[in-house]
């Protein structure tokens, strides 16, 4: 979408003035005021700082902000904890920056209705915390537990649960959005079932900030199944292991999550988090979990999950029914992104979903890619749901030769994705990253399509622009 770039106003102090007489000197930041954390994301692949950063309390003051910036043709991102990995919250148009974390308020549990009424800057882990001391449970499980519910709405993030609860766009009851222009509106509500008209709020989910920016969320709960149990199963190969997956689903006995990992990763993880693994003698992995509110109910859908594993060719099953044993498991996957970060230089990311059955083609074809390259990949991820986690490492690649290879590696992958009839983003969005990858998938009728939809909500394009699908 060439709709910007010149026609954007530079800041200059009357627009730092406006800011500090609405919002505080202590709560707008310029210069070197500014921390280095916000001029990138978690993997920091794309880097800019905005010219302003503010802090907002309330959807009036975002409103206010988004007045004075539609009028003056001044690009404006929200931003959350930054935990993203696409570059989505870069500003790299500079402008405006709004950072909606102190806007953290827990409003309202309507226990009647099963939801809670919260602020976009409320930590995932604290709304687990939350809900689960009133018995109740909100299922989307997205490995990094510090990132903010606005973010997580924004990147429709999916998280390891999503086997058996879906995806967080599935528990959007209502959103409070303030449009490009300033103006506040209502999207879905309480209600369980509607029909009225388009779905905007399911455009707002993993709209990435380019369409509103989200003041007020209703999330919907359930209740908290009361046990919970993890099997951890060591399989001969990876593709031993995939193959399995379709056979477990189709049993009907649903787990809440099914993951893969290969050993090199778990060896990273030990090293990283210094806590041995249960075991590690096998070069692949699933780890699936099972929850509901009866032992009797877990044990026959693990039993019958247990018997096709051992069936397929499965080494063993570890069942870890104590806190301390899920514990050490479930530790090990949740620090697969900082162990893997932790033993190279620099890496990048390739976040693709492809049809469940094609997981262990898609693994099989990235270590091909490592060889032909001579580069290293990791890869992990949610056998359960197709998604997979490839990780390309800098390792002691020169700069320019680094960029050439991830180039044609992230080349070949997507391609790849696109041949198993996959997509390019499974839950952590496109952002500025990964652009040109949802252009070459989706084609020009597609991607029109989405600039039009934008074009609707943000005819300046001054909202996060130069992201998704410009």
């Amino acid at each position: 979408m060439e709709m910007c770039i010149e026609r954007y106003k530079k800041l200059d102090n009357n627009d730092i003035k406006f800011f500090v007489d609405l919002l505080g000197q202590d709560r707008v930041f310029t210069g070197e005021n500014i921390n280095e954390d916000y001029s990138h994301d978690e993997l920091g692949g794309v880097s800019r700082y905005p010219d302003v950063m503010v802090e907002v309390l309330s959807a009036e003051e975002v409103s206010k902000i988004m007045v004075y910036a539609y009028k003056n043709n001044i690009p404006v991102v929200a931003r959350g904890s930054g935990t993203g990995l696409v570059g989505s919250s870069v500003p790299i148009e500079g402008g405006i920056m709004i950072n909606l974390t102190k806007m953290n308020n827990i409003l309202e549990l309507d226990e009647e209705n099963l939801t809670l009424t919260l602020e976009p800057g409320v930590l995932l882990m604290e709304i687990a915390k939350f809900v689960e001391s009133h018995d109740l449970f909100y299922p989307p499980d997205p490995g990094e537990k510090s990132a903010t519910i606005g973010g997580n709405i924004n990147t429709n993030a999916g998280g390891m649960r999503a086997v058996k609860y879906g995806v967080t766009r599935d528990y959007v009851r209502g959103l409070e959005v303030v449009l490009p222009n300033g103006n506040i509106i209502q999207v879905g509500g309480k209600v369980v079932k509607n029909s009225s008209g388009y779905s905007i709020k399911d455009l707002i989910c993993g709209s990435e900030g380019t369409l509103g920016i989200i003041t007020k969320v209703i999330l919907k709960l359930l209740p908290l199944p009361k046990k919970s149990i993890s099997l951890l199963v060591p399989f001969p190969n990876l593709n031993r292991a995939i193959t399995t997956v379709p056979k477990i689903i189709k049993s009907k006995a649903i787990p809440t999550a099914i993951e893969f990992m290969q050993r090199e990763v778990i060896l990273a993880a030990e090293e990283f988090l210094g806590k041995k693994f249960p075991d590690k003698s096998s070069d692949a992995y699933l780890l699936l979990t099972f929850d509901g509110n009866s032992r009797e109910q877990i044990e026959a859908d693990y039993e019958k999950v247990a018997n096709i594993c051992l069936k397929e060719g499965a080494i063993d099953v570890y069942i870890s029914d104590t806190d301390e044993r899920k514990e050490s498991v479930w530790s090990a996957r949740g620090a697969f992104l900082e162990a893997v970060k932790a033993t190279t230089t620099d890496m990048d990311e390739c976040d693709v979903v492809v049809p469940r059955n094609k997981v262990a083609e898609f693994v099989k074809y990235t270590d091909e890619l490592q060889k032909q390259f001579n580069i290293r990949i990791r890869s992990f991820g949610h056998a359960g749901d197709g998604n997979i986690h490839v990780y390309i490492l800098k390792d002691d690649l020169s700069n320019g030769e680094w960029n050439k290879k991830l180039s044609d590696v992230f080349d070949c992958m997507y391609k790849k994705s696109e041949d198993l009839k996959g997509a390019v983003s499974g839950e952590h969005g496109i952002g500025y990253a990964k652009k040109k990858y949802i252009s070459r998938q989706y084609g020009e009728d597609y991607i029109q399509l989405m600039r039009n939809i934008k074009l609707a909500f943000d005819p300046k394009n001054i909202l996060n622009p130069g992201k998704v699908c410009e």
